[in-house]
């Protein structure tokens, strides 16, 4: 039985309950409302570009990269790693098998930041066409009873000497001049309005704002992809190639071939420090300076620079960043027979902040095989309770205290050895001796010579190659300059409408009223300021004013 809701209805209630239960329920599907596998993807697509979600990805993937800071990652400390899976082997297990030690490149932060930068997308693009038509659109018409609106004056006045148009026409001026954009409808003997609108940077800001967050997101990740980072140690005197072996770490994106990297290379030439002499802050440093000579390749043009913390070494698209120092003496080994065994400057680890240094010197090759662990004092002092140890860390009075070993070094079964560490197990300790420059220690047992011939000191260089980080700051800065616009700029509607009044004769009625699109409290002085140039041209009735108590004072909210 069809009807529709002009039709009169004149049956009773219960003729009307047997007519619905007699007619065909075909209102709904019979196996209900379903909306299909494409309505299901729409669904998946609005709660993954929705603002909250991008919000709650932008969060987990600061959740997933906390571990990223705290755990040692692969590619930049494996030897760290491997200690922390040594020493913690039932959670270190659970660590590596989730991939907490290469945070950065596991498939799960993958799949967070791929997600981010797809909600970001699905978020910006149909903001961004509304903004557009926004910006092309003009003003809303003005509504029909300005008085109610929050912010709001009227006031009668006197059209004799300024004619309603002119009103209107005079106030569209003064707001276009004020960078309005405004809207006006002509009088039309009964009314007549100017619409205006300003602000629209805010929204403008807040898109930009988030796609520069896209841009940066995209930037870290070419980086991340293309770019490469390795730390490599040089001793005054020696050179620096640009190749993998050449690097005591080394980390490099997934689209990085280690063989194509750039054939530069640099002297240490020579290093100074400089340090505070007195005062609360004594040995604090003050300055490093790294003198070097490079190539950007082999046979090239040698060009020369001073390497300090923030001025690195610029060459082929990589930077040598100056991150560290310390001290390497040089010691001298000769066998039972005189010959030298052992001659080179040797990198010793500092352990305090007056440079207090260890190392270790291994020489497989030698009958018997012998080692030295040794302590390096740049400014020697010794007591009882702490033993020697550096009271400055310039090299004031240098000098290295020796420990002599002899024995099976270990390093014939093939296995690694760190060459900072000596295991003593199958070791036997010969003697301890300390030297100062141009000294020498007699071996026990005849087994020969060890001599401090001078110390150098070495640089630890940061050598970075990251396309996407001039990409980064320029996102960076283009994100706060769009927050800021979003924060600081207010997006305001102001209305003015003139009405002659049914009265008849030259009396109008003027309504002023504003509305605001975010919450501030900026615009009641707005609407004031409005007021003000409305009444210079239409200014109110005195007989109004005197009804309000207050001489040219309009009604309003």
């Amino acid at each position: 039985m069809a009807f529709t809701d002009t039709e009169p209805r004149g049956e009773s209630p219960e003729e009307l309950s047997d007519d619905l239960s007699t007619a065909p329920k075909n209102d709904l599907p019979p196996d209900g409302m379903k909306i299909g596998f494409t309505g299901w993807l729409r669904w998946m697509w609005r709660q993954l570009t929705s603002m909250r979600t991008a919000l709650l990805l932008l969060f987990l993937l600061a959740i997933a990269s906390i571990p990223g800071s705290v755990l040692p990652q692969r590619p930049v400390d494996p030897s760290k790693v491997n200690q922390y899976l040594t020493e913690n082997p039932g959670l270190g297990k659970f660590f590596d098998a989730i991939g907490l030690f290469n945070v950065f490149s596991a498939p799960w932060y993958v799949a967070v930041y791929l997600l981010l930068c797809i909600s970001l997308a699905g978020c910006i693009v149909p903001r961004a066409r509304l903004h557009w038509k926004a910006m092309r659109a003009q003003p809303p018409r003005a509504p029909s009873r300005l008085t109610r609106l929050p912010e709001s004056a009227s006031w009668q006045t006197d059209t004799a000497s300024t004619s309603p148009q002119q009103i209107l026409e005079l106030t569209a001026d003064d707001l276009r001049s004020r960078r309005w954009r405004v809207r006006t409808q002509a009088f039309d003997d009964k009314t007549g309005w100017v619409s205006a609108e300003k602000g629209y940077l805010r929204e403008t800001g807040n898109l930009l704002f988030h796609i520069s967050l896209l841009a940066l997101l995209f930037a870290v990740a070419y980086g991340g992809m293309f770019g490469w980072r390795g730390q490599a140690l040089v001793i005054e005197g020696e050179s620096f190639t640009d190749t993998i072996t050449q690097y005591d770490s080394f980390k490099s994106g997934q689209q990085v071939n280690v063989g194509d990297l750039p054939p530069f290379s640099f002297t240490l030439d020579d290093f100074r420090v400089s340090y505070q002499e007195e005062g609360e802050q004594q040995g604090a440093p003050r300055s490093f300076e790294a003198d070097v000579t490079y190539r950007s390749e082999p046979g090239g043009t040698p060009g020369q620079q001073t390497v300090q913390v923030n001025s690195p070494l610029e060459v082929d698209g990589a930077k040598a960043f100056l991150v560290g120092h310390g001290y390497a003496p040089v010691i001298q080994v000769k066998n039972a027979q005189g010959k030298v065994v052992y001659d080179a400057p040797t990198v010793f680890l500092p352990v305090d902040g007056n440079f207090t240094s260890n190392g270790i010197v291994k020489m497989p090759d030698n009958d018997p095989q012998l080692a030295f662990q040794a302590i390096f004092t740049p400014t020697t002092a010794l007591d009882a309770t702490r033993g020697p140890h550096s009271t400055f860390p310039a090299a004031n009075d240098p000098a290295v205290f020796l420990s002599a070993w002899k024995g099976n070094l270990g390093l014939d079964n093939g296995v690694p050895q760190s060459v900072y560490k000596l295991d003593t197990t199958n070791l036997t300790k010969l003697g301890l001796k300390g030297l100062r420059p141009g000294e020498t220690w007699t071996l026990p047992e005849g087994l020969g010579t060890v001599t401090l011939t001078g110390v150098k000191e070495y640089g630890t260089f940061d050598v970075a190659h990251d396309p996407g980080k001039e990409f980064a700051l320029i996102a960076a800065i283009l994100a706060i300059a769009g927050l800021s616009l979003s924060l600081f700029i207010p997006r305001r509607r102001v209305w003015v409408r003139v009405t002659r009044s049914k009265t008849g004769g030259d009396a109008a009625t003027v309504e002023v009223a504003g509305l605001s699109r975010t919450d501030e409290a900026g615009l009641r002085p707005a609407v004031d300021e409005l007021v003000d140039a409305v009444m210079s041209v239409a200014p109110p009735e005195p007989e109004t004013a005197d009804q309000n108590g207050d001489d040219a004072a309009p009604t309003g909210n």
